[in-house]
């Protein structure tokens, strides 16, 4: 299996919104990530975009945009994201000031987590928690 060099993660969750540029400000805003890159069309709909969060990164970019993505994405459902924080009850403190759908407030976990669950504004599932599964290399 390929590996990645320079730390950078393997795995990017990918999203296509048909508000990017809100759901981009709510990622940024109500989670806490932090823009990277954001490259829009002529038409202002963002064709890519790389939202940071600790050593992970989502892709996120406008449906209806055309490619072989968008495509293969035009009757996907939603998707669920688990993102690992340091301080669940002030990451929590900060998405209900913006406003964010709380599906689950922060919670202990038998398994020794503790996390909340959230709703973007199209529907997705965000998880955050304190749960990092350790990665043998």
């Amino acid at each position: 299996m390929a590996g990645t060099s320079g730390g950078r993660p393997s795995i990017y969750p990918t999203l296509l919104y048909a508000d990017a540029k809100a759901a981009i400000r709510q990622l940024t805003e109500a989670f806490g990530f932090t823009e990277l890159s954001v490259y829009e069309g002529e038409d202002g709909a963002v064709m890519h975009a790389e939202l940071v969060q600790g050593n992970g990164a989502v892709m996120v970019g406008s449906k209806g945009r055309g490619g072989v993505f968008d495509a293969a994405m035009k009757d996907a459902g939603t998707t669920g994201v688990y993102v690992v924080v340091d301080d669940v009850d002030a990451h929590h403190r900060r998405a209900v000031d913006h406003g964010a759908e709380i599906l689950m407030p922060p919670t202990d976990q038998d398994y020794g987590s503790r996390d909340y669950m959230a709703r973007d504004l199209e529907g997705n599932v965000w998880s955050f928690g304190t749960y990092a599964p350790e990665m043998a290399g």
